[in-house]
């Protein structure tokens, strides 16, 4: 009987242990801090307003598995890299009665969103959630929390917003694309966390390691796969 997939992996960065989940999001266990890229929270809500037929549900899905994570670590720090909320169609009266509920049953945690380039066009999250809104860069510890992935002079940067997938190739023309962490010396990037979001596939370049996740699991992509 096969073992199950890994549910996390940890890694150093910038002399610090950081675990990567299976959830697409980062534990960072020193600080008691979770990191969250990209949940844009009201993208089905906002392409519905527009005539489009895609699936609701989306933000339930998004915020029970938030609540997961927050139940399975001791987190005192909740941080959002950017794109918190898609668009201004999306912040229905459905979508902010959602999220004014989940934040009741957090009510005492700090939340942080470091804003992004849809939070500009979609406005802060109301000022009833409590949530601290920052522009980036953050400074935490060794670290520089950005939205947009950058260089920084003396911090490593952890960054979002390119949504990072690996295309592993198997025999023949089979072929898979699966988010993925990408960790370099100076970035890392985090995949995703919205359940209705893209992808951009990328190709990692000297130095840079690679953590797909899929099934539930994540992996390191050895490097003669790469």
């Amino acid at each position: 009987m096969a073992s199950p997939p890994p549910s996390h992996i940890s890694v150093k960065v910038a002399g610090t242990e950081l675990c990567l989940l299976a959830e697409k999001a980062l534990w960072w266990s020193e600080r008691r801090t979770l990191l969250i890229a990209d949940l844009h929270l009201g993208k089905a809500a906002g392409y519905r307003a527009l005539g489009q037929p895609v699936p609701s549900g989306t933000t339930a899905c998004n915020l029970q598995r938030l609540d997961a994570l927050l139940q399975r670590f001791a987190c005192q720090h909740l941080v959002f890299l950017g794109d918190f909320l898609h668009s201004a169609k999306g912040r229905t009266p459905q979508t902010l009665a959602a999220l004014a509920e989940w934040r009741t049953r957090h009510a005492a945690l700090p939340i942080t969103l470091v804003r992004g380039n849809h939070d500009r066009h979609a406005g802060d999250p109301p000022a009833g959630l409590g949530i601290e809104v920052v522009a980036e860069p953050l400074a935490l510890g060794p670290f520089a929390l950005h939205h947009e992935p950058c260089t920084h002079p003396q911090r490593h940067v952890l960054a979002g917003h390119v949504h990072p997938a690996y295309r592993l190739r198997g025999r023949g023309r089979q072929q898979v694309r699966l988010p993925c962490f990408l960790v370099g010396e100076h970035l890392t990037l985090l995949p995703s966390f919205g359940s209705f979001t893209g992808a951009m596939t990328l190709q990692p370049g000297t130095g840079q390691r690679v953590y797909v996740i899929g099934d539930g699991g994540i992996w390191e992509v050895p490097e003669q796969l790469k």
